[in-house]
């Protein structure tokens, strides 16, 4: 038999005889052709199993059993599997789940489409004991953010045999997220890794596995934590990871440099509101909350205030923030992008967070967690979670689908993780809502800031545009949480100009490549609106009295 395209590794140990028929029968009915099937016998106690397998190979010599003589546990099994692989990629198959027919040929498609892939991932479902299919996982695009929270790639999984063996293939000791360390070595050198948006596997779930409850095996979640954090360490991002709010989720403790200065600017006109009963002027908390909650010293707060700003508001800003203030006066007609770009002239610090002046930082480390990536060189761009006054989601993530502007998984309760863990790590998205960014001086620079042409509205649509235009990633940061003390019930009107300025310069948004609109509705008031187009979030960021403006 000559090399064929794909070698199918499957470790088997003592699966039920019923159900891994059903695993051959779905391998077998593959409509390409061109596979090989090393299933590795990890021992099992019963010749049952062994015994179908070499029955089955005795017919078809596509099929190949390898028997070890003791048990070595899914990591040894596995690497024995790889080792005798003949394909020029492997595909990553249990012995109790199933494949559909189109599975290999459509990677196969892919592969042929672009030669250089290392790595393919597919979506994937679940499968009952009694064959209903359900709970679709329809993943993101390439998100290697996401990847550092859970391992979101699983199933169907697909790399080139060659890369796998280069990493060293499976590593002992990462038992039970042994497939989650592979994938993270695996991707750090792989020269293309893609996402086949499609239903390839059916992941069984039955009594006892992680498919059924992913709790099941808590060892598991300590093996994934430290997988992270060894990829951390080889890549050399500060940081250290811990346990998520879920099993199998993963949260990142970023560390800044502290010789790094971060220039926080804030517009605002000095504005009052009532906010949990009792009367604030917002840019104050917003400036008090914002220094006490990091331990990052090297902090500079650039207010660009309007003219009318009253004087005590500023006299109890240098109360706030002493010698770490900078305030700009700006007597100018409203135009938040204006603002912002005359803000970042001043600031002198090597990264730049825009913070809307009604919000109020409520996460430890926060700006640590919000900056800490951009030293990453392809993240481009960085944004919050952020909350409404009853704690309800405002922001996790622009998308851009259907002809529209969205903010997903808005009205979400704070303690939702979100379908599959979306609302619980960090991740990749369209975009970011600039109420709370952060980006590096000379990104800012070289995509013109923000455009001032839109002076109110989709002008943070517009610059998360632009970061993916220069090829940059956009990583909204779930550790990061602040409330954001908007109405909910704001007339969301905008004119219709401003809609068109995005839609010319950069075409109708189609179809968001890390946010299924499916995954997105929210789970809180059914009568509510949920298809909300996304508006730019200067609000009372200085705006002047009288002008309305529309929610975020």
């Amino acid at each position: 038999m000559s090399a064929p395209l794909f070698s199918i590794v499957t470790p088997v140990y003592d699966p039920p005889l019923e159900v891994f028929q059903e695993t051959f029968a779905s391998v077998l009915a593959q409509e390409l052709p061109d596979w090989e099937w090393v299933l590795v016998d990890d021992a099992s106690p019963s010749p049952q199993v062994r015994d179908w397998i070499r029955e089955q190979a005795a017919t078809d010599d596509r099929i190949r059993l390898v028997e070890r003589a003791d048990n070595g546990h899914i990591v040894r099994a596995t690497n024995d599997g790889v080792e005798a692989a003949r394909g020029e990629f492997l595909a990553f198959v249990d012995h109790d789940d199933l494949l559909t027919p189109d599975a290999l040929a459509v990677m196969a498609r892919h592969i042929a489409d672009q030669p250089d892939v290392d790595y393919l991932y597919s979506d994937e479902d679940k499968a009952d004991a009694d064959g209903t299919l359900h709970s679709p996982f329809r993943k993101p695009d390439w998100s290697p953010e996401r990847l550092r929270g859970q391992m979101y790639t699983s199933h169907l999984s697909v790399m080139r045999t060659s890369l796998v063996r280069e990493v060293g293939g499976l590593r002992e000791g990462y038992d039970g997220s042994q497939d989650h360390d592979l994938a993270l070595r695996v991707s750090e050198r792989a020269r293309r890794v893609v996402h086949v948006a499609r239903v390839l596997y059916h992941w069984r779930a039955i009594a006892g596995s992680a498919a059924a409850d992913i709790g099941a095996k808590p060892y598991a979640t300590i093996a994934g934590q430290r997988a992270v954090q060894d990829q951390l360490d080889r890549l050399g991002i500060r940081g250290r990871v811990e346990q998520g709010a879920e099993p199998g989720r993963y949260v990142i403790q970023r560390d800044l440099d502290p010789l790094v200065r971060v220039s926080i600017v804030i517009p605002t006109l000095g504005s009052s509101a009532l906010v949990f009963g009792e009367r604030r002027v917002l840019v104050e908390e917003t400036v008090r909350s914002a220094l006490t909650r990091t331990d990052h010293d090297d902090v500079e707060v650039v207010v660009v205030h309007d003219t009318p700003t009253p004087p005590e508001v500023l006299e109890r800003l240098r109360e706030i923030a002493g010698d770490k203030l900078v305030l700009v006066e700006f007597d100018k007609p409203f135009n938040f992008s204006e603002k912002c770009n005359v803000g970042a002239l001043h600031a002198t610090g090597e990264r730049l967070v825009f913070l809307n002046d009604d919000v109020e930082v409520i996460s430890e480390r926060w700006l640590e967690n919000l900056v800490g990536p951009l030293d990453e060189p392809d993240v481009g761009l960085t944004g919050a979670k952020l909350y409404f006054s009853d704690s309800s989601i405002q922001h996790a993530g622009h998308g851009y689908w259907n002809k529209h502007y969205h903010h997903p998984f808005r009205f979400r309760t704070r303690q939702d993780p979100g379908p599959f863990g979306e609302l619980a790590v960090n991740r990749e998205v369209t975009g970011v809502t600039a109420a709370c960014a952060a980006v590096r001086r000379e990104v800012f620079v070289a995509i013109g800031g923000f455009t001032e042409a839109l002076p109110s509205n989709f002008n943070d649509v517009d610059f998360c545009y632009k970061i993916a235009h220069h090829g940059l990633r956009t990583v909204w940061v779930a550790n990061c949480e602040l409330f954001h003390f908007e109405s909910q019930t704001r007339d969301g009107t905008v004119e219709a100009w401003e809609r068109h300025f995005v839609v010319r310069r950069w075409g109708v948004p189609d179809v968001d490549r890390y946010t299924p609109p499916g995954l997105a509705a929210p789970m809180l008031d059914p009568h509510r609106v949920l298809d909300v187009q996304l508006h730019e979030t200067s609000r009372t960021s200085g705006r002047r009295r009288g002008r309305r403006s529309p929610e975020a």
